[in-house]
């Protein structure tokens, strides 16, 4: 919502002078701030050239006027090293110790300006946010021995350019509802429809061994959609029952950013229904899709607005969500299907955090709009510590219309016909009683992490490196892997045998 009114007072606002425009009669000695569209610049031949964006590897001047342009607030992670991200016995002098360098550069000597000045601290990460004011801040931060990054905290790529349309186009969001091609699903007892994806990755035979049962799925998305039953109070329903279903909310839909006014745990997009959809849904005789795993427990977290990071409330509630999750022994596997084109740092500190403790991380590989066609494996897909999903078409090696692939890619499913339609897979709607398609990387990250649930729940005593290592063995490339595909397509019943 936030994001609409947004642009709303742009528009009012341009009939004057943009932001932008404002910033660059701004100077640094004697030199101008960069404009958005600069910075955007830098940004895109970082990423066709390296396929990544990183803040820490950019010049003072550069993050500085991304700063400006991001409501003023700098995010800055510390430690001792690079990979000190959690939180330790010597977390608080550190803090202190880089607080004191700014708040000397700030010029704050009131008790009150210091702490107006710090808007966050993460409760679990090495990584807090402020205001700031002065160049010479920034100069300094990048000095400093224990700062492991600093980077604008609310610079907005997706914003206030000339490309706003075409960039922000590729929400991902809707509600719409379909009626289902009856070549598009069968139906299983007692009245479930099994979308055609399921079975060319054998998953109904997997059924036979597991069915998700025991295993905690997380969804990290844009939450669960109130008015679609199934994913509520009818969660436990015919086939699929002992479980249970929890929804969270760290996503703020303001634009001010020390609000802590949390947006609570309902899907305002529909994507998060989709994908906790595909997952796990129940199979009960309601002639609607079922999930991968329809035995498995879902964790629900409303972090974003939308799929794209992209705003300081969005990059601050994927953190808390992952940290929140990484702490819970029973989650097991987290879905997510949304994403960056470039790093963010309190993000994939969050990320790592989670994946120390023990957390498969199933992200989306990438779904294209029309002007991001040129993007490769987006972020937090891009990392090591995830496993990255794309989608492929029906019977054969070529992604989908809009999918991304690259050598960061492990696994690929089928999620686009190639039967005379284009249709996707069948889903759950954000309506009750209702269907829909989805499709992209994010409805197959979605399915792979039912995939993973369903091998977990096999073997509940495994580690995350034995659940992985069945899935790759149990997948079209291995022992190789495929330059764009990864180990490709998994046959689910292979996995859990």
């Amino acid at each position: 919502m936030k994001k609409l009114i947004y642009l709303l007072t742009v528009l009012l606002f341009v009939v004057s002078c943009s932001n932008d425009e404002i910033l660059e009669q701004q100077t640094i000695d004697n030199q101008e701030l960069l404009s958005r569209a600069d910075i955007n610049k830098i940004i895109d031949n970082s990423l066709e050239t390296t396929g990544d964006f990183d803040w820490s590897k950019a010049e003072a001047k550069t993050i500085y006027s991304a700063v400006k342009l991001g409501d003023g607030i700098l995010t800055i992670g510390y430690g001792n090293s690079s990979d000190e991200f959690a939180k330790s016995s010597t977390s608080k002098d550190l803090k202190d110790e880089i607080l004191n360098v700014i708040y000397q550069t700030e010029e704050l000597t009131s008790t009150k300006a210091r702490n107006e000045a710090e808007i966050f601290s993460h409760q679990d990460i090495n990584v807090f946010d402020v205001k700031i004011e002065n160049f010479a801040t920034v100069q300094k931060l990048l000095q400093e021995g224990k700062v492991r990054y600093i980077e604008p905290g609310d610079y907005q790529y997706f914003e206030q350019d000339n490309n706003t349309q075409a960039r922000s186009s590729g929400s991902g969001c809707g509600y719409e509802t379909a009626t289902l091609a009856t070549a598009d699903y069968r139906t299983v007892s007692p009245g479930a429809r099994v979308p055609w994806s399921f079975d060319a990755h054998n998953i109904p035979a997997a059924w036979n061994h597991s069915t998700g049962a025991g295993v905690t799925v997380a969804v990290v998305d844009s939450g669960l959609s109130p008015q679609q039953s199934l994913m509520n109070q009818d969660f436990n329903d015919g086939d699929s029952s002992g479980r249970f279903v929890q929804k969270y909310g760290t996503f703020v839909d303001s634009w001010w950013s020390w609000s802590n006014n949390y947006d609570g745990v309902h899907d305002k997009c529909g994507h998060g229904t989709s994908m906790a959809s595909v997952a796990t849904a129940p199979r009960n005789n309601n002639n609607l899709p079922v999930g991968v795993a329809y035995n498995a427990n879902l964790v629900s977290y409303r972090a974003v607005e939308n799929v794209i990071i992209n705003d300081y409330h969005e990059k601050r509630g994927v953190s808390e969500a992952l940290t929140a999750l990484g702490k819970r022994s029973d989650v097991k596997v987290i879905s997510m299907s949304i994403g960056s084109p470039f790093s963010i740092g309190k993000v994939k500190d969050a990320v790592k955090y989670a994946y120390g403790k023990g957390k498969m991380i199933i992200a989306a590989g990438g779904t294209s709009t029309s002007f991001t066609t040129w993007y490769g494996v987006i972020f937090p897909a891009s990392m090591s510590e995830t496993v990255a999903v794309t989608g492929v078409k029906e019977g054969q090696y070529n992604k989908c219309d809009v999918c991304h692939t690259g050598s960061a890619i492990d696994f690929t499913v089928q999620m686009q016909r190639t039967n005379g339609t284009s249709n996707k897979v069948p889903v759950l709607s954000y309506y009750n009683g209702q269907a829909n398609y989805v499709g992209g990387s994010s409805v197959a990250t979605a399915t792979t992490a039912g995939i993973a649930a369903l091998v977990w729940a096999k073997h509940p005593t495994w580690s995350r490196t034995q659940v992985l290592n069945k899935m790759k063995q149990s997948a079209d490339f291995y022992p190789s892997k495929h330059s764009k595909y990864g180990y490709g397509n998994i046959d689910a019943l292979e996995a859990v045998q």
